[in-house]
């Protein structure tokens, strides 16, 4: 019998890998009948800047909340490839991966999804680096928003409770224009780490409908208005439509297919699905339906 003929009668497995505050965590799944056949975990190598930034160890003010983004990438290249051979299957077997990322972690980016932090330039620049779902320096903007977003009676606001945090996309990018406007205008991209390790599974920039929904002010198909921004900051009007603003993803679906980078990263076969992008807790919601 040919390999062709066994590999179509084998069975088939998907990894999922949940990224969290200190860690990554890869689990491979039987496709058949939901059974989880091996994992592996990966501690970030920078863990949490919270009190110094690690290229210079210059000490970070308070409730500032910093990672590095290749720490994410090496879970990819060191999780996946260890739950693969703990579950002792054959990697050509996997049909497909999918992530989930705490939330709301953002990450400054290029054009090319090249974090601002990897430029040589801004590695000693703490707001060059990711903003963990905890960074809360942003506290004083997000009140901004707020007060300004009941004033105006802004549509959007009673969605979200009647507060936006400060944990959030808008709260974040603008304490990043008014503390730091070099790395602001140099950042083409204000990018939710969920979709960012899709991007680097893929090559393609996806935004999950989930954290442009709910972290992201996107209702009805709008932001934020550019008046509404610019009351808050001139240089702010456009950061919607400039830093935010990009293709929806549809929860669930396929947001393009494993690179040959990223294939030889995992251990993974090329061309496999890799799954829209979405936030640690909300991924569980359809397991948790009867």
């Amino acid at each position: 019998m040919s390999t062709t003929a066994v590999l179509s009668h084998a069975e088939s497995y998907v990894i999922g890998v949940d990224y969290g505050t200190l860690s990554g965590r890869a689990v491979v799944v039987r496709v058949s009948d939901g059974v989880e056949l091996g994992s592996a975990v990966l501690d970030y190598p920078h863990a949490v800047m919270d009190t110094t930034l690690a290229a210079t160890g210059d000490a970070l003010p308070p409730e500032w909340a910093l990672q590095v983004p290749a720490d994410y990438v090496a879970v990819l290249k060191s999780a996946v490839p260890a739950a693969v051979a703990n579950a002792g299957i054959d990697p050509a077997l996997v049909i497909g991966i999918g992530t989930d990322f705490t939330a709301c972690t953002m990450v400054p980016v290029l054009a090319d999804g090249t974090p601002l932090n990897e430029l040589p330039e801004y590695a000693g620049r703490p707001h060059a680096y990711v903003k963990l779902w905890r960074h809360h320096a942003a506290q004083g903007q997000a009140d901004r928003i707020n007060d300004l977003a009941f004033e105006r009676d802004e549509s959007w606001l009673p969605r979200y409770g009647g507060l936006i945090s400060s944990e959030w996309e808008f709260a974040k990018g603008l304490q990043l224009l008014e503390e730091d406007s070099e790395l602001y205008n140099r950042m083409d991209h204000w990018v939710e780490a969920a979709d960012w390790i899709v991007w680097q599974l893929t090559g393609t920039y996806v935004r999950n409908a989930c954290t442009a929904g709910y972290k992201g002010i996107l209702q009805d198909g709008e932001y934020p208005s550019e008046a509404f921004l610019g009351a808050l900051n001139p240089a702010f009007a456009r950061f919607a439509l400039d830093k935010v603003a990009h293709e929806i993803g549809e929860l669930g679906a396929s947001a393009g297919t494993l690179s040959a980078e990223a294939a030889a990263w995992t251990g993974l076969t090329a061309g496999i699905q890799v799954a829209v992008g979405n936030v640690d807790a909300h991924v569980t919601a359809p397991a948790a339906r009867p």
